[in-house]
């Protein structure tokens, strides 16, 4: 209750110094203000003070709170004081901990990757572990967001983990020093064949345009010519980074992005400030789904500039800015100030959320209200939803049950069993899961009793529940057992109709575990279809500059 008096206090001075603004100021804006803050004080008061049950006054703020910045955009938010460290965990790429990532697989945390880096590994933690205990804490059947915030502290400070490993029975104990983690996002570049060189970004938190130049500068040592930069399933971050990596091909001086806002001070223009890496170099970014903001600033810059093909899927189309505001007791408040726009003047922003639908809805911006916009060469491209690839290729559909394998743990269970009874593995590039271990991964589903069901058979489910209400079921009861016998028979084909999907997650998972990420990482490119793409464009560089429309 005294929390509740305490916050009730603090809006009710806020309340009265608009009060105050709206006797002096311009008037009806900060008298609206005013106003709605006072009824809202009030509303929090009273439903605090007479509602039946007792109501936790933080939880019914931050409600509030949320509902409130959720009607704006998704991209508003309130950080709260014990939010702030996962908050610069995202923008600087560092935290407190021992280089481990986690997931939570049916209420049990295990170990999906390891750095070599860092503490855990150097003590013995293995991909695969089952963490069980956290500091004396029993952490089975917490989140991972959870475990996430035990596990994590201070550099320095020791943390102590109890772990079951594949084909023990003994509990590991571990005694492990916290230090600082700078979380890889470049987690893999390499040569491919010939002479084209590939580099994976997966975020832009501080600094990472640095180890891009080194990774990019260092495959130019191994002799790339060529270079395919992958930004596939990258959701952005800093802008400021975005900047800097567009800096490494195109000239010093040469406008990256322009950010526009209501406030005078949020208008900015970001321009190249240093020397490029290579303004030569033929470059050629991959672009799906996923890639959004400060990923399309550098898929949008370079196709803009003709300085680059952009191959795979249309981009996310995120063109809002958004930067920390300090708030009351620790917090801050994450806010949207301003659109950003390409060198040719557009902005890929697809959501319209400034006009939602009369249900709350939010539609993309209509194809007829898209603008033209030319790159420096000459060639169109467009705003209002992202950034459209110079070559569409469209990346393979995740079948329902692969996605079911992966997310369920299945195939990272059945890589962790493989693991332990296999003491090496071919390289990620080359290692292939043959038809007699697919079949031995058929077989050890039929023994783990996993079972599945397939989006028809809940449809199916659904009819059959609605048949019983409306009272037709008798009609039609033989007809949809003869349907579930037939889906039954069709699904027991689906492990081999997905067989080759099947053994590329597999042959990925068991690699990350004899050769971690970056082991992941080689073993997917082998049966990548749009970095196919993008290595063909390079090599036929006739085709390459009539795309870009270049001598």
């Amino acid at each position: 209750m005294l929390k509740s008096r305490k916050t009730f206090v603090i809006v009710a001075l806020i309340t009265a110094a608009l009060v105050g603004l709206a006797s002096t100021g311009p008037g009806n804006r900060y008298f609206e203000i005013a106003k709605n803050i006072d009824i809202f004080a009030s509303l929090y008061r009273e439903v605090n003070t007479y509602y039946v049950d007792e109501v936790n006054p933080n939880t019914l703020m931050r409600e509030g709170i949320d509902a409130m910045l959720a009607s704006l955009d998704p991209y508003t938010n309130y950080i709260s004081e014990n939010e702030i460290e996962e908050y610069r965990t995202a923008n600087t790429g560092e935290y407190g901990g021992i280089g481990v990532v986690t997931t939570n697989i049916d209420g049990h945390t295990k170990v999906i990757m390891v750095n070599e880096d860092y503490t855990a590994h150097k003590s013995g933690i293995k991909t695969g572990d089952e963490i069980i205990e956290v500091d004396g804490t029993n952490i089975v059947g917490m989140t991972n967001e959870e475990t996430n915030v035990i596990m994590k502290g201070q550099a320095g400070t020791t943390v102590g983990l109890k772990a079951i490993r594949y084909g023990s029975s003994d509990t590991l104990s571990f005694s492990i020093e916290r230090e600082k983690v700078s979380i890889e996002h470049v987690p893999y570049y390499g040569m491919l064949e010939g002479d084209v060189g590939y580099i994976k970004l997966t975020e832009f938190t501080m600094h990472v345009s640095r180890d891009l130049r080194e990774g990019i500068a260092d495959l130019k040592e191994q002799g790339a010519n060529k270079l395919v930069v992958d930004l596939r399933g990258n959701p952005g971050g800093l802008l400021i980074e975005a900047v800097n990596i567009c800096n490494l091909f195109i000239p010093k001086g040469k406008k990256v992005v322009e950010t526009r806002g209501k406030i005078s001070k949020n208008n900015q223009t970001y321009k190249t400030a240093q020397s490029p890496l290579d303004t030569e170099m033929p470059v050629t970014v991959l672009i799906n789904r996923g890639s959004a903001s400060a990923s399309e600033i550098v898929a949008g810059t370079l196709q803009d500039y003709d300085r680059a093909v952009i191959v795979g899927e249309k981009s996310y189309g995120k063109g809002l800015v958004q930067v920390p505001r300090p708030l009351s007791y620790n917090s801050q408040l994450k806010v949207t100030t301003a659109k950003y726009y390409t060198p040719s003047g557009r902005c890929i922003q697809a959501l319209d959320y400034s006009n939602r639908n009369p249900d709350g809805s939010v539609g993309k911006i209509a194809d007829s209200l898209k603008s033209a916009f030319k790159t420096v060469a000459g060639r169109t491209v467009y705003d209002g939803g992202g950034v459209d690839p110079d070559i569409i290729i469209k990346d393979d559909t995740l079948s329902q049950v692969v996605a079911m394998l992966y997310l369920k743990g299945h195939s990272f269970d059945y890589a962790t069993e493989f693991y332990y009874k296999h003491a090496q593995i071919a390289p990620a590039e080359e290692f292939v899961i043959s038809d007699s271990e697919f079949e031995d991964f058929k077989n050890w589903l039929d023994k783990k009793n996993i079972v599945y069901e397939t989006e028809t058979e809940k449809r199916l489910d659904s009819l059959e529940a609605l048949a019983k209400t409306e009272s037709y079921y008798v009609d039609v009861k033989d007809n949809l057992g003869l349907l579930r016998t037939t889906l039954q028979l069709e699904k027991e084909k689906m492990l081999d109709n997905n067989k080759s999907q099947i053994k590329r997650l597999l042959e990925q998972e068991i690699c990350s575990h004899y050769y971690h990420e970056r082991g992941k990482v080689r073993s997917s490119l082998r049966s990548d279809r749009q970095l196919a793409a993008a290595i063909d464009i390079l090599n036929n560089q006739d085709k390459y500059k009539r795309i870009l429309h270049v001598q």
